[in-house]
């Protein structure tokens, strides 16, 4: 009894709902009237004198709001305007033009609330006077049910005199609070209330007997609704549905509950259609797939949801789609959202169906006429174009399950299957569902191909190409995972190049129409299916690295079609190649795990990075033709970053012994990586005077940072000879020539290659650096000839110390002489620094360390030098800068 007066109070909110958004409405009118009343006042004050002549009279202007009421009344309401309103004199003309201020307070309460409060009432009434009768044991169960029953038909009777008694009066209803369909709801909810009291609470009817009584009320209930109203509607297609669950059995006869949700839907659908309720065929069309998936795991009922999917979808298809059969008319080139869905939901009970019996035939035949339906609907309305693509998607996701359920070991955990736990291998038909694959993949494609140009909206031709190209890839990769089991099948790569070939054959005859909506977007599409079945050509014939390097070859021949036929996907498809790429890389930065090799740069590294990388490069090169974008970014990035990992993989590879996983670095690998990253700015700051791309300027200036931080840290700190034990090695080429002197040269031309076309600091930056380097290594180098191959080891003596000054002084030197013959400024001030580095050395390092001659000469020498470098700046350098004396103005 609680539950169906919840269900009254669900039906008087949506009432007040729509009794809402009216009042909304008509206060917007009434809003426009009132800004137009200050033109009425103007008309009124500009009024001609009594000496003009006199216009005609105006005739009365009808109250604002009986236009609405009357567009909103039932179809039998008199449209007739009351008899009582005379016509005003033509003194009084002005002030009829006056706006009435819209219903008041009163008005409301009047002629809305106390409707709405009244029914809701009534049938509260009723419910109240059943339980009070029961609970003071006045009346018998008989008696009970009996006068329930009069007082619903009593409601229901009152309603339609209502109804009819308004539609001969003068008076018309208000649509907001329209007494018959009050009177009507609540006689049709203390129907529901009787019967169910009757079955449920004094078991006079059998549970067949309740079910069909509830349901005819509910279809009375739907039928009552064509003269009340949409709420009427609702309450009956709530208690239509809601039957099944009141009227509950221990053994439920499943065909008996779909052949009557079969035709609550049908009445449903068909009130909908006559009314153009939107809402409606929404609401019934989630009720009926929520009961369509009631027991649908029980074990034999397959045939009956078979037959509810099954009769739904033909009424969806019949009454609901717009512009099939008996639905309302279509708007040409439009995909309907309900017709799409209406079928969408039929397929998705199909579709479950055939999961939760373990793919039996039965089932998957059902699908399988079902998705064939839906292409014959779709193609012949295009509304229901939408649900095309939800069929690829349930086609693929009943397949991929297909394939999980052969191969149990996919969805394996660590510590293996349990019995009796996950799907059974040899449930389903292997013959079946090869057949339907086939079927599907050509039907797919097929279609999809067929529907171009057939439409004039561009998302039905885009829809069909989206779900001819994945259907039949998602199928081919479902039937390789069942059938081959993830390994190398040279079957399954023939089927791909196939596929390949018929896709790229559609995009070449696409491309040769006439232009039509949405042709582009499909000639991409099946240009992506290409790409795409080539890419499963090389993952199902190929393996470990070879994959990588087709992938990467697919990007530059992707690149190149993109030449021949300027589709602006195709520039996207080698984008995302090249990501799959590096992608893989991440995977397995190896290529080919532990078969990498040993043999140091021709090993699988080569390969695995050189050729994506030459190929990444050639796309950019390719795409670059055509302007610069996203896709080339993507691209360029691709090459820069293969280009990169081949060199730092090369060098692990060589100086680890083939272990590139190694997790210490020493000072030779550390050398080679910084050599390499200021190596490989330089190149890009080179190109990018050329190319002028973004990706070469940011990745220039990245190599340089990292080239930095591998200098700080990995030379000066974590591979510093003079701190860790480190054989340098001996003579002169040893590990101090490449690990700072080197780097300094290539720091240094790095700054010649940026001094004026990057920020001053930013080439100073690096030209310090490269001082750094320079200076490390002399100094270095020093130490190496007095101690010998370990750095980190003996005593600092005065000799060692006094050569150090020497060597900085000799270094200072051969800078200065650089910088007068080339001329360099930059080289003079390199001078200037490390001269007056070896200055604050010897007067506060030598002055306090150094003992005997050696701190004599330390000082005398510098003082010498010091002496010569002022007269070579005084005699050389600003001698030509000195301005030559003016001669005298009398001198002959």
């Amino acid at each position: 009894m609680e539950f169906l007066a919840l269900v009254i109070a669900i039906v008087a909110f949506i009432m007040a709902r729509k009794a809402r958004l009216l009042s909304k409405e008509l206060n917007a009118r009434l809003a426009q009237l009132e800004a137009a009343q200050p033109l009425v006042n103007a008309a009124a004050v500009a009024s001609p004198s009594a000496d003009a002549p006199m216009a005609p009279p105006i005739a009365p202007e009808p109250p604002p709001s009986e236009p609405v009421m009357t567009d909103m009344a039932s179809p039998d309401a008199p449209s007739a305007a009351p008899d009582n309103i005379e016509a005003p004199s033509p003194a009084s003309a002005p002030q009829s033009g006056a706006v009435s201020t819209g219903p008041g307070l009163e008005e409301r309460l009047g002629t809305r609330w106390v409707v709405w409060i009244g029914g809701l009432t009534l049938a509260l009434g009723g419910f109240f006077l059943v339980r009070y009768s029961i609970e003071a044991g006045l009346l018998g169960p008989g008696v009970r049910v009996m006068l329930g029953g009069a007082f619903a038909l009593a409601l229901l009777a009152a309603g339609e005199w209502a109804r009819r008694k308004e539609s001969i009066s003068s008076i018309a209803p208000l649509p907001v609070a329209n007494i018959p369909a009050i009177l009507t709801a609540a006689g049709t909810a203390v129907a529901f209330a009787t019967v169910y009291a009757a079955y449920a609470l004094y078991d006079f009817l059998a549970p067949a007997i309740a079910f069909a009584l509830l349901g005819a009320v509910a279809l009375g209930t739907l039928a009552a609704a064509l003269l009340h109203g949409p709420a009427l509607a609702g309450l009956g297609v709530i208690g239509a549905f809601v039957t099944p669950i009141l009227v509950s059995s221990d053994k439920p006869d499943y065909w008996a509950l779909y052949v009557y949700i079969a035709i609550v839907t049908a009445a449903a659908f068909a009130l909908a259609r006559a009314r153009l309720w939107r809402w409606l065929a929404v609401t019934t069309i989630a009720f009926g797939l929520l009961w369509t998936l009631v027991g649908i795991d029980d074990t034999g009922t397959l045939g009956a949801h078979g037959f509810a999917a099954i009769a739904s979808f033909i009424l969806a298809a019949l009454l609901v789609v717009t512009g099939f059969m008996f639905g309302p008319t279509a708007e040409p080139g439009r995909v309907e959202p309900i017709s799409s869905i209406a079928l969408t939901a039929s397929l998705f009970g199909a579709a479950v169906l055939v999961l939760t019996t373990g793919h039996a035939d039965a089932a998957m035949i059902i699908f399988a006429l079902l998705v064939a339906a839906t292409f014959a609907v779709a193609w012949r309305a295009e509304s229901a174009t939408g649900a095309i693509g939800a069929a690829a998607l349930f086609v693929f996701v009943v397949f991929a399950e297909w394939a999980v359920r052969g191969n149990p070991d996919f969805a394996m955990m660590p510590g293996g299957p349990l019995p009796g736990i996950g799907p059974d291998a040899n449930e389903a038909s292997v013959g079946l569902h090869l057949t339907v694959a086939a079927i599907f993949a050509v039907g797919f494609g097929g279609a999809g191909f067929l529907a171009q140009g057939r439409s004039i909206g561009a998302m039905v031709p885009v829809i069909w190409a989206a779900s001819g190209v994945f259907a039949p890839l998602a199928i081919l990769v479902a039937l390789y995972a069942r059938i081959a089991h993830l390994d190398r099948s040279i079957p399954f790569a023939i089927l791909a190049i196939a596929l390949a070939a018929a896709f790229a054959a559609a995009t070449e005859l696409l491309t040769k129409r006439d232009t039509r909506p949405g042709q582009a977007i499909s000639i991409a599409l099946f240009a992506t299916g290409t790409l795409a079945a080539l890419a499963l050509a090389f993952t199902f014939a190929l393996e470990k690295g070879w994959l990588t390097i087709a992938l990467a070859l697919m990007s530059l021949g992707t690149a190149w079609i993109s030449m021949k036929r300027p589709i602006p996907f195709l520039r996207w498809l080698a984008a995302i190649l090249a990501v799959i790429v590096v992608l893989r890389i991440g995977y397995e930065p190896r290529i080919v795990g532990n078969d990498v090799g040993t043999t140091p740069i021709f090993n699988w590294l080569l390969l695995g990075y050189g050729i994506p990388a030459l190929s990444f490069w050639g796309g950019s090169y390719l795409m670059r033709r055509r302007g610069d974008d996203a896709p080339l970014r993507m691209v360029e990035s691709a090459a820069i970053l293969f280009t990169v990992l081949l060199a730092f993989m090369e060098i692990r590879h060589f100086v680890n012994g083939g272990d590139v996983y190694r997790r210490a670095s020493g000072l030779t690998e550390t050398a080679l990586q910084v050599c390499v990253a200021l190596a490989m700015a330089l190149g890009l700051e080179r190109l990018r005077i050329k190319s002028g791309s973004i990706v070469h300027n940011v990745a220039a200036v990245l190599l340089t940072v990292a080239a930095g931080i591998g200098i700080v840290f990995g030379l000066f700190v974590l591979n510093n000879p003079t701190i860790w034990r480190i054989d340098v090695g001996s003579g002169i080429i040893n590990l101090l020539l490449l690990g700072y002197a080197l780097p300094a040269a290539l720091a240094l031309l790095l700054s010649y290659a940026v001094a004026g076309r990057r920020a001053a600091a930013y080439a100073n930056t690096i030209a310090a650096g490269a001082l750094l380097l320079a200076l490390a290594y002399v100094t270095l180098m020093v130490r190496h000839a007095l101690q010998g191959s370990l750095l980190n080891r003996g005593i600092l003596s005065d000799a060692e110390q006094y050569t150090y000054s020497v060597a900085w002084l000799i270094f200072g030197i051969v800078l200065l002489g650089a910088g007068l013959l080339l001329p360099s400024q930059r080289a003079r001030l390199a001078s200037a620094v490390i001269i007056g580095i070896t200055i604050l050395k010897v007067f506060l390092i030598d002055m306090a360390n150094l003992t005997g001659a050696y701190r004599a000469f330390s000082f005398i020498g510098l003082g010498l030098v010091l002496v010569a470098i002022g007269w070579l700046y005084q005699r050389i350098l600003f001698r030509r800068a000195r301005p030559m004396p003016a001669s005298p103005a009398g001198g002959s």
